[in-house]
């Protein structure tokens, strides 16, 4: 039987905040998924079962601690499959830590650029100042520039209140 990891969650580049929800369809050998999330500074380390001899839907988390060493908010989610043999098959996925990029990160909202904003003005709006950085490092996916938005775009706030 051929071993497979279809992860469909996080995908690539969601905002996760310190407990990173996982799911997806999987085969493994006695039913075990490694959970490795690591930046190149830090690494932290789990496990999720999930069904052996067959197909099936599983669900897990890998919690990072608040007392984490990461230096970057871009963060290396890998889950594989290496209980039975070390060069089993694995996925990467990179995430974006929600923790780096705003202090007390609770989640993100949802905004649709409109004619004539700035990452600026929409800080100003969202934070009561001016700080677009926790914006940009949010979308850093889609924004090349903090300078270059478009009307249309759909950008993800951070925020410390929800």
């Amino acid at each position: 039987m051929t071993v497979t990891l279809d992860i469909q969650q996080p995908q690539p580049f969601d905002l996760v905040g310190s407990r990173i929800l996982i799911a997806g369809n999987a085969t493994a050998f006695e039913g075990t998924l490694s959970i490795r999330v690591s930046e190149g500074h830090d690494e932290y380390a789990s496990f999720t079962q999930v069904g052996s001899l067959g197909l099936k839907q599983f669900q897990g988390f890998i919690d990072i601690p608040d007392t984490n060493q990461f230096q970057m908010n871009r963060l290396f989610l890998t889950l594989a499959d290496d209980t039975g043999n070390e060069n089993g098959p694995s996925v990467v996925i990179p995430v974006l830590f929600g923790p780096r990029i705003l202090p007390g990160y609770g989640g993100w909202q949802p905004y649709t650029v409109k004619a004539g904003d700035t990452l600026t003005k929409i800080a100003q709006d969202q934070y009561g100042n001016g700080d677009y950085q926790p914006i940009f490092e949010a979308n850093q996916h889609i924004l090349s520039s903090p300078n270059v938005i478009f009307p249309g775009q759909v950008l993800r706030i951070p925020r410390n209140d929800i």
